[in-house]
């Protein structure tokens, strides 16, 4: 019953900026980590940015500096702000989460994927 959704995809030109959200919703009761991962057509998915409950983030090499990460703990959300954008950000955007429901089984969430384009 739990469901992780994004959303802010969209078309930019090369240097531009975007804002992506992800929310989780339904049988709740912790979130633990939280991140976001890419994938680009004829490649594998890869991790892009990550964040603890408390706030420590991890980011890869091709993003560090340009993107950063956050969360609202009482929304149940987490963000990725992407600054600078370069052609080869474009990819699908999922956002993943570690979550015990209600019931205290825990597992990996993926959200459903916001496409994001750079090109000019």
């Amino acid at each position: 019953q739990v469901q992780l959704v994004e959303s802010g995809g969209g078309l930019v030109q090369p240097g531009g900026s975007l804002r992506l959200s992800c929310v989780a919703s339904g049988s709740i009761n912790s979130i633990y980590g939280m991140g976001w991962h890419r994938q680009a057509p004829g490649t594998q998915r890869e991790s892009v940015a990550r964040i603890t409950r408390g706030g420590t983030t991890n980011y890869a090499d091709s993003v560090a500096g340009r993107f950063t990460i956050s969360r609202d703990n009482a929304k149940n959300t987490v963000y990725l702000q992407m600054n600078s954008l370069k052609p080869e950000d474009t990819a699908v955007y999922y956002c993943n989460a570690g979550i015990a429901d209600r019931s205290w089984s825990y597992r990996d969430y993926w959200g459903q994927g916001t496409q994001v384009t750079v090109s000019s």
